[in-house]
């Protein structure tokens, strides 16, 4: 199970042509259970953390899709960026008799309600995007470090030794991503001490949000050269902002692959790179692991669902009519 898994992440990192940072091992430990019922559909919870973000009705969609493919019924709550919503959704998810919990989280310390209520249950939890410390069968996601490592890398070979300024535009306060892609950029661009990255205000991921701050940044950093905003949406606000000021001498850098972003990438020359987040991939990988957990299988700590960068060089094979940029699918073995 975890060899297999294993590869399909990095049949996807290759397949965009990355470099071995973008594709992560997950941990050698294995876990299984769950109260699978003796036949029949299984009946799946999925505790979302928002439906705020084009990402995340992209890998809700993806999980309902999954589970109505297969024959399974899933139960879907929207914690609307909640963490009491959140624990009250799951503590309703379980009376109505799910066999396993999807959840993401909305604070991963938070849910602790959730996840010993499951537990009395008996109910295994898989997170999907967001991991937690303890107390789930299988965490779904990406070495979300690695993507802003991979974006960080283009940044700096795309401002060269010259260097400069760098505006980040952030997520969340204390969010693990919005964490691990800082960690990630600010390694890369480390490497290039011409380099300055100041750090802007956290905009939840949101389009809105962030041109409100980039306004602001604008006006105080003049002299920027490059902004780096942790998702795609926040990204495009900020070159909604330069352009209204005909600044197209900053380039732009996001994560996620949003297909907005992509087109960008591949029709101009502003938006410089992001890092491929293919949000359908995770949906569907986070069932099928949760239908494992429930049916007692042997199912990896960590699921890669796989990145990559796209830039210039293949943004244009990557447009197509969905949401977010779709991984390419691993050849058959």
């Amino acid at each position: 199970m975890r060899f297999a898994k294993v590869m399909a992440g990095c049949a996807i990192s290759a397949a965009v042509a990355i470099g071995s940072s973008a594709c992560t091992m997950p941990g050698e430990n294995t876990a299984g259970g769950g109260s699978a019922p003796a036949e029949g559909a299984l009946k799946i919870g999925f505790s979302q953390a928002t439906q705020q973000s084009p990402f995340y009705v992209a890998l809700t969609d993806a999980a309902k899709q999954t589970a109505e493919r297969d024959g399974n019924e899933l139960f879907f709550a929207d914690a609307n960026g909640d963490v009491t919503k959140q624990n009250n959704d799951v503590q309703d998810l379980i009376t109505r008799g799910i066999n396993v919990l999807v959840i993401n989280p909305v604070d991963p310390k938070g849910i602790a309600p959730s996840l010993a209520a499951a537990d009395a249950a008996g109910i295994e939890v898989v997170t999907v995007d967001r991991p937690i410390e303890s107390g789930a069968a299988s965490f779904v996601g990406r070495d979300n470090k690695a993507m802003g490592q991979i974006v960080g890398e283009a940044a700096v070979a795309a401002l060269g030794p010259e260097g400069g300024k760098i505006i980040e535009i952030q997520g969340d306060a204390g969010g693990a991503v919005a964490r691990d892609r800082h960690d990630g950029f600010a390694a890369a661009v480390a490497a290039q001490p011409t380099i300055t990255v100041i750090d802007g205000p956290y905009s939840d991921y949101i389009r809105s949000n962030a041109v409100t701050a980039m306004q602001d940044l604008l006006q105080a950093h003049p002299d920027l050269r490059a902004v780096y905003a942790q998702n795609d949406d926040m990204a495009l606000g900020a070159l909604q902002v330069l352009a209204e000021n005909n600044r197209s001498d900053v380039k732009v850098f996001g994560v996620d692959g949003l297909m907005e972003a992509v087109r960008a990438i591949a029709d101009g020359d502003q938006y410089t790179a992001t890092a491929l987040n293919d949000p359908n991939a995770e949906g569907r990988l986070a069932v099928e692991t949760a239908v494992k957990v429930a049916k007692g299988e042997s199912v990896a700590e960590f699921i890669d669902a796989g990145t990559g960068l796209i830039n210039k060089s293949n943004a244009p094979a990557l447009v197509g009519d969905t949401t977010f940029a779709e991984a390419p699918q691993a050849p058959p073995a």
